[in-house]
């Protein structure tokens, strides 16, 4: 596979690559992110391998990443080459209860917002960035139909939202004639796989593409951390900027490390090479979301998906990264279905 082997994004006309470059390191603010000449290099070298899908927020590096990506597009006159996806859902102005969220007034102010920023009328792909535990799902449907009929954004996404939300969302727009849903943004890699037990079979039934983020775990896949007696070496982004909910240095997650190794060691290539063209390989993902903070980075893993691993090499993978039983799944396997089917061979028409 290579970035120019455009796909379907989910069940809709919108061709993008299989690797989407990843914004959020564009613009620099409190020792974070990258400037203006080194992010040209990354967009440069991502268009001449064939990318065509620029993934950014309202929020990263206090709306920079938006600045600083439209007046890189527009100088090397890609709008229409290019499908410029952003999002909305965090509030910028704290004290403000409406200055954040999913319901219509701040997602109609934040698309305003983004365009501004942008230098663009529209955009191709306008993602809901997180769920907010709040706004109906009717209420967010209908917003959302309003957005693309009124031809500032062409698609609509949700991102990291409960599978029953989706699932509601996409049931409304069926019924009622709305904008449906064409793609999931969701954190998927070989430490994080808990989307595989609802997500990624809604999505498979709804005509989602999944589009998977942080795939290399935020650089612990990449095998530059190792446990000491001192504790964990390597220094990254996971040492500087710790986050309980981006706790990577547990002991399952340390097995899967090595697991990993191991398989690099094998096909003689990186480990973050491998980690990705894990996920790339994945049952109903469509384009998986990376990032670079420098050339060398974006050529490591465009080149990932040029790696294909065995059945050996996977079988390896997934054993050391699967999920735990659990309640109700179990019962979706092995003895009960086999109670539920009289030891009989069934399967679905497909």
């Amino acid at each position: 596979m290579k970035l120019n082997d455009y796909v379907t994004l989910g069940r809709s006309g919108l061709l993008v690559s299989p690797l989407a470059l990843g914004c959020m390191t564009f613009g620099q603010s409190n020792g974070w992110g990258i400037d203006e000449t080194e992010a040209g290099r990354i967009l440069d070298g991502y268009l001449e391998a064939g990318g065509n899908f620029l993934d950014t927020a309202d929020g990263y590096v206090e709306g920079r990443s938006e600045e600083m990506l439209g007046r890189l597009v527009r100088d090397r006159g890609a709008r229409d080459r290019v499908v410029v996806a952003t999002k909305f859902t965090f509030n910028g102005t704290p004290g403000n209860p409406n200055g954040g969220g999913n319901g219509r007034k701040n997602c109609l102010r934040a698309l305003e917002g983004s365009l501004r920023r942008l230098g663009m009328d529209h955009v191709d792909l306008y993602w809901v960035h997180a769920w907010d535990t709040l706004t109906p799902v009717d209420e967010l449907a209908r917003t959302l139909h309003d957005v693309v009929r009124s031809g500032k954004a062409r698609y609509v996404g949700l991102s990291d939202v409960p599978a029953w939300h989706l699932a509601r969302f996409q049931t409304l727009a069926e019924l009622r004639n709305l904008e449906p849903v064409v793609a999931l943004q969701v954190e998927y890699s070989l430490v994080e796989r808990t989307i595989e037990r609802e997500h990624v079979p809604a999505c498979k039934q709804l005509g989602v593409g999944i589009t998977p983020w942080s795939p290399l775990a935020g650089g612990f896949l990449s095998g530059k951390y190792r446990r000491s007696d001192a504790g964990v070496e390597g220094d990254g982004r996971l040492q500087r900027h710790k986050h309980p909910v981006f706790e990577r240095f547990t002991e399952r997650n340390w097995k899967v490390l090595d697991a990993l190794l191991g398989v690099s060691k094998e096909v003689g290539r990186s480990p973050a090479e491998v980690a990705l063209a894990w996920v790339a390989g994945r049952p109903g993902v469509t384009s998986t979301i990376i990032g670079a903070t420098k050339r060398a980075q974006l050529d490591s893993n465009v080149a990932a998906l040029s790696l294909t691993l065995g059945d050996s090499q996977r079988a390896a993978l997934d054993a050391a990264s699967a999920l735990p039983p659990a309640h109700p799944y179990v019962f979706f396997e092995g003895t009960i279905q086999a109670m539920i089917s009289g030891n009989t061979s069934r399967r679905a028409w497909s």
